[in-house]
């Protein structure tokens, strides 16, 4: 692709997100790592929130995207059904987005530990406590659950059995920058064959 230089330049997607991400966390003024991560529901319903992606790792067909979240949020819960998610990244301060659709397995293992070691102790607790997207009666009585698990935990909690994170292994990625007169400039790298552990093709889309 001749044309592909400047922002769009480079033989990796995940070099690419990674630049821009850094480019934002310098701009934006809250959470340039924000995600709206779409997943879709047992009667086929889509189902969208905003998370946080907290690691791109990986480069060329081993690269991923990685959030955590309590696996029996109702997120986690569709993840668990489909194997799949898509998530959109906008920075509005670049006048840039990146889509990701693909594949999703959990990542339970010391990268999930320390992750969640890293958080404040308030967060730790509040993972032991909250039965994410459960019905509550009352804020009070989540706070209450928040001072159970300090007494049940202590200061040093570990990491619970039904929280970790999900790492997204794309089939598609798109990087988009706004363009004058709406003619902006996007590019999409797609699996080749649709398979996770395929090569890439790069094609520039129409805006």
């Amino acid at each position: 692709m001749t044309d592909r230089t400047g922002l769009f330049a480079g033989d990796d997607p995940f070099d690419i997100a990674r630049a821009w991400l850094a480019e934002a966390t310098a701009t934006e003024p809250n959470d340039p790592n924000a995600i709206a991560l779409a997943t879709v529901d047992a009667q086929g319903m889509p189902d969208v929130r905003m998370v946080l992606l907290k690691e791109i790792d990986g480069q060329g067909t081993d690269g991923t995207f990685v959030f955590y979240t309590n696996y029996d949020s109702a997120k986690g819960r569709q993840i668990g059904a489909t194997g799949t998610a898509a998530f959109v990244m906008h920075w509005k301060s670049l006048h840039r987005q990146i889509r990701v659709r693909g594949t999703v397995t959990r990542e339970e293992g010391p990268q999930a530990d320390a992750y969640y070691d890293s958080r404040a102790l308030q967060s730790r607790l509040g993972a032991w406590a909250s039965r994410q997207s459960q019905p509550l009666d009352a804020r009070s009585t989540l706070v209450a659950e928040v001072a159970r698990a300090g007494l049940r935990h202590g200061t040093r909690p570990q990491r619970p059995p039904f929280w970790g994170g999900f790492r997204i292994r794309p089939v598609q990625i798109e990087f988009w920058a706004d363009g004058a007169f709406r003619l902006h400039d996007r590019f999409v790298w797609t699996r080749r064959d649709g398979a996770a552990e395929a090569g890439w093709d790069v094609t520039r889309l129409s805006p």
